[in-house]
């Protein structure tokens, strides 16, 4: 057998340049119709980067389950892996379907029935039926213990030993159920929906950008003639003091262990890829400023009472620091590496025509 390959062929609703997960985003109430009572669950685990596997009758309901369930902590990315439609034919099956070692952190789409028993080892399973009405309503799954799954139980579910961190938005389960019974057209609800993950999910990210920014350096800390200053490393218990004050509590009215939420977040891979993009446009900015402070000095009267030896150390860094703005293409204001680079080479011109030639060639 050859290799399988995963593809999604774009519709004619599709716009250009759009993502799957974006397409997801849209149709994100219908995916989670048979659970709405169950959200905040869902997004906690997502949040968290929890192993789950979406049990599915078909591909096309795994797919949009899965792509549904990565978009609901957007704007937050999800750092995990996550494969809406995964067979025994991806070359991770032995990987993922082991049982000597933990699953790994990533959301599985399957419809296979081979799969029941070879993830009955997983923390958390969601096992999707038919979309079935009681009445106008869409029928809602329940959650049950891990121990209950059997390999010949086709029951839908939601199979997790999670203990949820904040409480459900009553509020909300009860206006989307309420429009489901009066037809409300999926996009409205979808556009609600969308709305209370997005709030959702700043209200838990706020406290973090916050705490974050005021690990920056002062702009008046940063001078022409030293190296940048560091940005203060990030402290979990220091950021924990913060929340009395400036916690989730000032945008949400969810009520919880936001505290036990953050602490999890912390060990997951959602909080190492957000520091870990969050740090380095930090420290572009930082270069940038650095790079502003500089074109603004006047580096041709700084010269004039300094060594050849520190000159030409002042021009190797200048270099150094001109190609690395243009290879990670900082967002610098517009001239000043031009100018920078005008500044250089009239620094250049001042020095004895040996060590002119020497630093052009170089």
């Amino acid at each position: 057998m050859g290799v399988v390959m995963q593809v999604r062929i774009p519709s004619k609703n599709d716009k250009p340049g759009g993502s799957p997960e974006k397409q997801a985003q849209k149709e994100v109430g219908v995916a989670f119709y048979s659970f709405l009572i169950h959200l905040q669950m869902l997004w906690e685990l997502m949040l968290l980067g929890e192993p789950v596997v979406v049990m599915a009758p078909s591909p096309t309901v795994s797919s949009e389950t899965v792509l549904a369930l990565v978009s609901s902590i957007a704007p937050l990315r999800y750092c995990c892996d996550y494969r809406p439609y995964f067979t025994i034919h991806d070359t991770e099956f032995k990987e993922y379907t082991t049982r000597t070692q933990a699953p790994p952190n990533v959301i599985l789409g399957v419809t296979n029935p081979f799969f029941i028993k070879t993830f009955q080892s997983w923390p958390h399973i969601i096992r999707l039926g038919e979309l079935k009405m009681s009445g106008d309503l869409p029928k809602q799954v329940k959650v049950k213990k891990l121990a209950k799954l059997k390999t010949l139980d086709t029951k839908p579910g939601i199979y997790t030993a999670h203990k949820m961190f904040l409480q459900k938005d009553k509020s909300l389960i009860k206006r989307l159920l309420k429009g489901i019974q009066r037809k409300r057209p999926s996009e409205v609800q979808s556009a609600i929906l969308r709305r209370h993950l997005l709030e959702l999910t700043q209200s838990f990210i706020i406290p973090l950008e916050r705490y974050l920014a005021s690990l920056m350096p002062l702009q008046r800390s940063v001078t022409p003639w030293k190296t940048p200053p560091q940005i203060r490393p990030f402290s979990q218990e220091e950021f924990m003091g913060t929340l009395e004050h400036a916690g989730p509590q000032l945008t949400s009215v969810l009520k919880g262990d936001w505290v036990g939420l953050y602490r999890k977040f912390f060990r997951s891979p959602n909080f190492d890829g957000w520091y870990r993009l969050r740090h380095r446009e930090m420290t572009q900015k930082l270069e940038c400023l650095h790079l502003e402070v500089v074109c603004d000095a006047d580096l041709l009267g700084w010269t004039k009472d300094k060594s050849e030896v520190e000159i030409v150390d002042l021009v190797l860094k200048l270099r150094e620091k001109l190609m690395k703005a243009g290879k990670q293409q900082l967002p610098v204001k517009e001239g000043v590496l031009e100018k920078l680079e005008g500044y250089l080479q009239t620094v250049i011109s001042s020095l004895p025509e040996d060590l002119q030639t020497v630093l052009h060639r170089y």
